[in-house]
């Protein structure tokens, strides 16, 4: 790709290289520990499903009783597979021994280490199986069915109801969205456990459990079939539970997951140790199921000024891409995040955001790019917010962008109804059509203000991504640089849940999904 706005390819080099010296220093903390989340991850891939008497999910109660009994460091996949030996017995039958007291996983003797890991294979290589299937299946849909353009319109669904969500999704599909994303009820986030079964209550959004992905990829397959293309279907797999709800969204056949390396910590409190062990299993599971990323960097702006704060989006990007490429997930499924928040007041505020847009398809671009519509400064007043929308919908088409978040013209008002939903999509399908070549025609001016504020704003992120190279990047949250949010290494929510691996710590997933498809 030729840089319509004279970006220089060195320094981009330079930023790459800075972000990936900075996944490494962390990665090395990430392969030497594991979290509770991490072994229930394991454990539900191993196929433990369900709950107890007080409706405790079964992957807690035998993560649980392994972390009292001082085992974890050792991994789950070797208690249950030394159980497996041991009473011939399947996980999920050890996991109801566990919860009804006739077993204690820590008391079997030790088994054959060699037969231990065997069964263990075993079980891990038929979930990758079902796995890698259900990417087959959505390969197989889309050249069957086909899909939409790209920008794919994204629309939101958030009633609580899974239910009511579906008859939501299909309308919305009906008159023209490609993707649905089920937003999560408030505060799922930070649940160190994933509710069990369909929910009909959720404030804020719908609890992301297994059973609503079974129902609403079902209830979009159909839809899908009937309007004649393939819809993707989204959720979020950060917070508590990261790598545990990419498992689920896995087995299910989700297209789409927000996961960001940075996210939780910055914007949810959760400890930036738990974190960042979380988000690298998370996308092995994503990256080998074909699942496309959402990374947040978007929601920087809403903390941050998006003309002084640019440069952190991008140094961002940067770094959820190092971390996402040490996972084994390719350019091509990083939605990398960024977001239309100019305040409508500043003179040339299109201008600005445009060269922004621009730059982020240029610096990245295999990576089918999440654009955020205006949120910031939409204040009720309906017909202006719509006009804020069209600006988005044209800087995106111009750009190229990937995945486009259609803006509500009732944003600052209440949750979007069914005929808002059809207004944005009329919006973004006039603008895209009679705009979708405008990029290929139009050039912007050598040294004007378009290519003069991407040039800043990238100069800015390499001075940032050297910085945080020396500094390291727990001191860089710490000192708030990304969205204007501090955050303490031994702060937050979960630092107890991280542990460091043992010896003969065992999980086979990692071997078996990291560029397995690749």
């Amino acid at each position: 790709m030729k840089s319509k706005l004279n970006l220089n390819p060195a320094l981009i080099q330079q930023a790459r290289a800075s972000a990936e010296a900075i996944a490494q220093e962390v990665q090395g903390f990430i392969d030497d520990h594991t979290t509770v989340t991490v072994e229930r991850t394991i454990a539900r891939l191993m196929g433990i499903d369900g709950i107890d008497e007080v409706d405790q999910p079964l992957p807690n109660v035998v993560v649980n009783h392994i972390r009292e009994g001082g085992g974890l460091e050792t991994g789950v996949a070797y208690w249950l597979g030394n159980a497996m030996v041991a009473t011939g017995k399947s996980p999920q039958e050890i996991a109801e021994g566990v919860s009804d007291g006739s077993l204690n996983l820590l008391e079997i003797p030790a088994q054959n280490r060699s037969e231990v890991e065997a069964v263990v294979g075993r079980v891990a290589g038929d979930m990758v199986t079902r796995i890698r299937q259900n990417r087959q299946t959505r390969d197989q849909m889309l050249t069957e069915l086909g899909e939409g353009p790209k920008p794919y319109l994204y629309l939101i669904v958030a009633s609580g109801n899974i239910y009511e969500d579906v008859v939501q999704a299909q309308a919305a599909v009906r008159q023209g969205a490609d993707i649905i994303a089920v937003i999560r009820s408030t505060a799922q986030s930070l649940l160190d456990y994933v509710p069990y079964g369909p929910t009909t209550e959720g404030f804020g959004g719908t609890y992301a459990t297994q059973e609503n992905f079974r129902i609403m990829r079902k209830a979009l397959d159909e839809t899908g079939e009937q309007v004649g293309r393939y819809i993707r279907l989204c959720n979020y797999c950060s917070g508590l539970c990261m790598p545990e709800i990419a498992a689920m969204g896995a087995i299910e056949r989700l297209d789409v997951m927000l996961n960001d390396a940075l996210y939780g910590i910055l914007f949810r409190d959760i400890n930036m140790q738990r974190t960042l062990v979380d988000q690298f299993f998370s996308r092995v599971i994503n990256g080998f199921a074909g699942i496309i990323i959402n990374t947040g960097e978007d929601n920087y702006l809403t903390t941050a000024d998006a003309v002084e704060e640019a440069h952190t989006v991008v140094a961002s990007q940067f770094i959820n891409e190092q971390f996402a490429l040490k996972a084994g997930l390719p350019e091509e499924q990083m939605a990398l995040g960024h977001a239309f928040e100019m305040d409508p007041d500043i003179p040339n505020g299109f201008l600005l955001e445009l060269a922004q847009a621009q730059m982020a398809r240029e610096i990245f671009p295999k990576a089918p790019l999440k654009y955020m519509p205006p949120t910031k400064f939409m204040t009720g007043n309906i017909f202006k917010g719509h006009i804020q929308d069209a600006m988005f919908n044209l800087a995106s088409i111009w750009t190229h962008q990937g995945i486009q978040l259609l803006g509500m013209l009732t944003e600052a008002n209440h949750t979007p109804h069914l005929h808002d939903r059809a207004l944005a999509i009329e919006n973004a399908k006039y603008i895209f059509n009679n705009c979708r070549d405008i990029g290929e025609e139009v050039e912007f001016k050598e040294g004007g203000m378009i290519q003069r504020r991407a040039q800043q704003v990238l100069a800015d992120a390499v001075a940032l991504l050297t910085q945080i190279e020396s500094d390291g990047l727990y001191k860089t949250i710490e000192e708030g640089k990304f969205g204007g949010v501090k955050r303490s290494r031994t702060g937050g929510k979960g630092l107890k849940g991280v542990f460091r691996k043992g010896a003969g710590y065992m999980n086979p997933f990692i071997a078996l999904m990291l560029g397995g498809e690749r």
